[in-house]
This record gives structure tokens, C-alpha cells and sequence, in this order.
């Protein structure tokens, strides 16, 4: 009893679904069609529509055009073929090819494990075969160039305060240089026509010009020593407050660059200039 009742029910929803009735066409005929065939399609009447497509046939459109469809569906989203390669699993067995030895062959030492690299069989090997050019010096420095010109277009805009003493963060604050200071700023010469007033500068170094420059115009230029630390602490003081530190200790210059500063650097970013005595001129701190 339940067979027949069942086979009953199926028989029913077969014809039913392969039943097409003029409305149903009518609604999908547009979506069959590309947009610029709906555009120059004759209007028929539906008697038209369903002799034209018969059951059969009607399905066999169905299927060519979700095959070719312009428009884009989620489910229709693929990869390109090829875009996406599964890993090589290697020692998996003789059928996937890169079983047994994986790929290395039989013994030697490229099949057992690595070697050192650059290593040549025994050979003399390139990097030794090849002579050596140059040198890099450890204690070489990089400073930041800056002119006294731009400086005194900024002090024009209003960006810096004249009254004041210029420092490496003043300078760095107001555009004038970039924020990678590797070592320090060297004050240049260039547009020295531009200084008329007195300016006051602290910087790692100074060109001769520059200096003759700045004095003739009734300022100072000293020459202050910070290590990285200290370099740090000056041009970013709320890096220390950030991590709860104290602002560091000025450090020394190293014997080398005793005659090349002035001073050390203070910290936090003075204000105010230190004027030149005729002793510390002698022996610089």
C-alpha cells in the first residue's frame, strides 16, 4: 500500500514539474535571453511562446544558458584553474612518485642532509677566489644636512622662533629636516644672503661658512655631542614618558670627537643659549 502510494505521489510531481503554463514561460524567457536579444525580440503572444518552446526543448535551453550566463552569481565563484596547488607530500608511498627517497635519490650527502652553503665539493670557493674591494669604517658618521636659507624661509612662515635657541628638535619639529637623524644635523652654508638678525643654533656640526655667517650676524653656533640615547631623549622625550622612564644622563664624546664639539648635549631641549667663555672655548667639556 505505501508503494503504490508513493509511486502515486512521484508521477504526480514529475508531470507537474514538466507542466509548463504561459505565465511560467513568460517569466522566464527574459532571463534565457542576453539583454540585447530581449531588446529586438518581436512581442508574441504566449500561444507563440509555448509552441516555440516544447517541454524538451525548453530544458535543453535551461541548461545551455546557465552554462553561458554573462551574469555573476555567488554560486558561480571559482578559482582560476591552476591559481591554487596542493603541497607535494613527500615519503607517501611509491604511487605519488616522490615516495622512498623523496625526490634525493640514493646516498651521498646531499640525500642525507644539508651542507654548508657556498661550499663547493672542496674547492676553493668563489667567495674566497675572489679578491676583497674596500672597507667599511665602524666609526664612520652620518649627519643630516640642513641650510641656513630654509631656515630662514621657516623663521619667515612663522614656523621658527627666532628669540629662541634653534636645537636639532626645533628643527626637526618645524620640517626643516626629515625624522631619519642617523647621527646628528650639520648646519650648511647655503642662502646665508637670507640671515639678516641673530640666530642661535645648537647642532652636531657646522660648515666653515655657515659659522662666518651666523657671527657676522650677531649669533652663535655650538657644536653639542649626544650618543643615540641622548639623540633619542632630544627629539622624542615622549617616547621615555611613554614607557615610564626617566629622561637619560648627557653622555661624554669619545676621545676621537673631543675636538670636534663644543659641548655636551643637555637634556631635555633647552631654550635658552649657553654664551661662549674663553674658557670653556679652551678646554670643551
Amino acid at each position: 500500500m505505501l508503494r503504490r502510494r508513493l509511486s502515486s505521489l512521484l508521477s504526480t510531481s514529475i508531470s507537474a514539474a514538466t507542466s509548463i503554463n504561459s505565465q511560467s514561460v513568460s517569466r522566464i524567457l527574459p532571463q534565457l535571453l542576453p539583454f540585447s536579444q530581449l531588446l529586438h525580440l518581436p512581442k508574441a503572444s504566449e500561444n507563440w511562446a509555448l509552441g516555440c518552446y516544447s517541454s524538451s526543448h525548453f530544458q535543453q535551453n535551461v541548461s545551455s544558458k546557465r552554462g553561458f550566463s554573462t551574469l555573476l552569481a555567488l554560486n558561480d565563484l571559482r578559482d582560476n584553474q591552476g591559481s591554487r596547488k596542493q603541497k607535494t607530500r613527500k615519503g607517501r608511498g611509491i604511487g605519488s612518485g616522490k615516495g622512498k627517497t623523496a625526490g634525493r635519490g640514493h646516498k651521498g650527502q646531499k640525500a642525507r642532509g644539508t651542507y654548508k652553503f657556498g661550499f663547493e665539493g672542496g674547492q676553493t670557493p668563489l667567495r674566497r677566489r675572489v679578491p676583497k674591494r674596500g672597507f667599511k669604517n665602524p666609526f664612520s658618521l652620518t649627519f643630516q644636512p640642513v641650510g641656513l636659507g630654509k631656515i630662514a624661509k621657516l623663521i619667515n612662515a612663522g614656523k621658527i622662533d627666532s628669540s629662541e635657541l634653534i636645537t636639532m628638535k626645533t628643527l626637526k619639529d618645524s620640517g626643516a629636516i626629515g625624522k631619519q637623524i642617523r647621527d646628528g644635523v650639520r648646519l650648511m652654508g647655503r642662502g646665508t644672503e637670507l640671515v639678516q638678525w641673530p640666530l642661535h643654533f645648537e647642532v652636531s656640526r657646522v660648515t666653515v661658512r655657515a659659522k662666518e655667517a651666523v657671527e657676522a650676524a650677531g649669533g652663535s653656533v655650538r657644536r653639542v655631542y649626544y650618543n643615540k640615547l641622548g639623540l633619542r631623549a632630544l627629539l622624542k622625550p615622549e617616547w621615555f614618558e611613554k614607557k615610564g622612564r626617566l629622561l637619560p644622563k648627557a653622555a661624554r664624546p669619545p676621545p676621537k670627537q673631543k675636538d670636534k664639539v663644543d659641548s655636551i648635549g643637555r637634556l631635555p631641549a633647552p631654550t635658552k643659549p649657553i654664551p661662549f667663555t674663553p674658557e670653556m672655548s679652551a678646554s670643551p667639556a
